[in-house]
């Protein structure tokens, strides 16, 4: 399976950036892709809670979900929407950063919803409480596809392995990954934390990225570090594509699992212990 992961410089206009990916996606259809791969809150990328307020819709009536899977089943692909910011109808009013793996048939496969919220102190300039725009979800999540089950998680998600190992023990052989990561956390954590998640679970970790400075209506400016990648499962960099926005490919082989796997059972290796203080 050839898999292509998108890198995007997404604006807080969902209307701009759908028809920005949906031209990324034909393009690498057409270069024979049949797993396409979006970042991270691909239809809004926006600091400003009025903003997001004013322009998010309910999935029902999201037009880059309703778009995109239109167009994969025109396409005949695979495709992860690797996040949508979505009203929720929550008391709170957060909203949820959810993930949608589309079959080649334009049909919801799966969905999740990111777990862990990047409540974080950078330094002085760079502060987020994800939180408080958005709630966190409870449920991890593997689908089936054609050529392997997929496990599903979102940017900080990566930070936390035992997420990944679960996804693994259940059959995951990709973890996808999509990211809108900060340039100082990046450029410190982006790689070796995709090598390692994909090291300890002998998997192919996919992560297409937001990338460079956002365009913005309003709010503060925000910038991500880029560098989408994919990692083999033996933990070799397959794929790193820079800061500019673009398409890459890389040809997934299930071969590849399995001879990881077979050579570091790690994920067979679990043994109950106490903890001494």
């Amino acid at each position: 399976m050839k898999a292509a992961l998108l890198q995007i410089t997404s604006s807080d206009d969902p209307v701009a950036n759908l028809a920005m990916v949906k031209a990324m996606v034909a393009e690498a259809a057409a270069n024979g892709a049949g797993f396409v791969l979006t970042p991270e809150v691909t239809n809004c990328l926006s600091s400003s809670r009025a903003r997001q307020t004013e322009v998010l819709q309910s999935q029902e009536d999201d037009l880059t979900l309703a778009g995109l899977r239109a167009q994969a089943a025109e396409l005949g692909i695979w495709l992860l929407i690797g996040s949508l910011g979505l009203k929720t109808g929550d008391a709170d009013g957060r909203f949820a950063n959810r993930s949608f793996l589309i079959n080649p048939a334009g049909d919801i496969a799966a969905w999740y919803d990111k777990i862990h919220m990047f409540d974080v102190d950078v330094d002085e300039r760079e502060t987020y409480r994800e939180s408080d725009g958005y709630r966190p979800g409870d449920r991890a999540v593997v689908a089936e596809t054609p050529f392997g089950k997929v496990g599903l998680t979102i940017c900080y998600d990566v930070r936390f392995p035992y997420l990944h190992r679960s996804l693994a023990q259940a059959g995951a052989t990709i973890l996808t990954g999509p990211a809108a990561f900060s340039p100082v956390t990046g450029q410190a954590h982006w790689e070796p934390l995709l090598r390692a998640r994909a090291i300890e679970t002998g998997c192919y970790v996919l992560a297409p990225a937001q990338t460079g400075t956002h365009p913005r209506t309003t709010g503060k400016e925000r910038r991500t570090h880029g560098h989408a990648m994919a990692i083999a499962p033996w933990g070799e960099v397959l794929l790193d594509m820079g800061a500019q926005p673009g398409i890459g490919y890389v040809d997934l082989d299930p071969a590849a699992v399995d001879a990881a796997r077979k050579r570091v059972p790690a994920l067979r290796h679990d043994r109950d212990y106490s903890l001494s203080q």
